[in-house]
């Protein structure tokens, strides 16, 4: 990181106000909602759609019934806020090396034993400590640190829909992109209001069986995280996918086999997918790390299936965090961590053999 970058970051988090909220702090009207009955309201701004009676909140904590009138309490209240490599989303096919002004809000409406942010994900806005962030003023942010790219990410981006939203269409005014990493677990309708404004998405496949969705604490389904790939790629908005694999939960080769044959066949074998090496975190520390050996066993896999660009994650200085040309085989994009040793894209393309690769590169 240069030291612009590093001086602009520093003062946004030691110098802008800080506060612990209270009800009415963050607070917005949410979008996605019907009555029920009397005050009783029902939210459809993820496939759970919570039934909810007055002062009820939804499984992500953020949404509240306040009086017959659903509210968002995570509006313009980020509890994180970073400038990172775009790397760390991840996007490995989107401006190597370019950095991503990131945020997040308090909450998750999945429940996973696994999270590796759980500090964050699972508490509730109005119980942390919070920045007063408005959309205009992350706009601003974003634009002094010299990022091109806002990233809603850390927690589950879709309980601060409202705040993303009116973020990124600031954003795009302004001629910045926006990316999100998601669980995927959004309605359609929502989820085609906010593509009009997204440029890249990263999307957590949890596993491939409803069991595992189950299982994991989320008690979601699988089926809709489907549905929502589909919709981001028929939208034409850039795709990557990430698969934390899990020791003894969801590395069978099997469904790792059929993980990847439906992606090829529903999303196209250009998909990037990243499997990640779990860290014992949360409710699952008493499990180990997941084996090298086992993750270059999924790419085996997700490559037998004929997926063209996999890799390896949270394995620093692994062959498998870099970009090969599919066509020529030569190095496209090293990486060593988060750190960018060599890029020979040019204008898209394999400067060896002229291979044509998908993704967002530089302008």
């Amino acid at each position: 990181m240069n030291k612009r970058v590093f001086f602009i970051l520093a003062a946004l988090i030691f110098f802008s106000p800080v506060y612990a909220q209270d009800d009415g702090a963050g607070s917005k009207k949410a979008s996605y909602w019907e009555k029920v009955k009397d005050k009783t309201v029902r939210c459809l701004l993820c496939p759970r759609q919570c039934t909810l009676d007055v002062n009820q909140r939804g499984v992500c904590t953020v949404r509240v019934n306040r009086d017959g009138t659903l509210y968002t309490l995570g509006y313009g209240n980020p509890v994180a806020v970073h400038v990172d490599p775009i790397e760390k989303k991840p996007f490995f096919h989107v401006m190597p090396g370019e950095t991503a002004f990131s945020i997040a809000v308090a909450g998750c409406n999945m429940r996973c034993l696994f999270c590796q942010n759980w500090q964050i994900s699972q508490s509730r806005p109005d119980e942390v400590e919070c920045y007063n962030l408005p959309p205009e003023e992350v706009v601003n942010k974003t634009v002094q640190s010299g990022c091109k790219f806002v990233v809603y990410t850390y927690t589950e981006p879709t309980v601060f829909y409202e705040y993303m939203l009116d973020t990124a269409r600031m954003a795009r005014k302004k001629g910045l992109k926006n990316g999100m990493h998601s669980c995927g677990y959004i309605n359609p309708g929502p989820l085609k209001e906010l593509l009009q404004y997204m440029d890249a998405v990263n999307v957590d496949i949890k596993g491939f069986s409803r069991e595992f969705y189950n299982k994991m604490g989320m008690m979601a389904e699988l089926e809709p995280v489907l549905r929502t790939l589909k919709e981001i790629k028929s939208a034409g908005v850039w795709l990557e996918l990430t698969n934390l694999v899990i020791p003894g939960e969801n590395d069978d080769p099997q469904k790792v086999r059929e993980m990847c044959l439906w992606i090829r066949e529903n999303l196209g074998d250009s998909v990037p997918v990243h499997f990640s090496r779990f860290i014992p975190a949360y409710r699952l520390a008493n499990l180990p790390p997941t084996p090298v050996e086992k993750l270059q066993e999924c790419r085996r896999i997700a490559m037998e299936c004929g997926l063209k660009y996999v890799y390896i994650g949270n394995v620093p200085g692994h062959y498998a965090e870099s970009t090969y040309c599919p066509q020529c085989d030569k190095l496209l994009v090293g990486r060593s961590g988060y750190r960018i040793t060599e890029n020979n894209i040019m204008d898209g393309k394999c400067k060896f053999c002229g291979h044509q690769v998908p993704g967002i590169w530089r302008e």
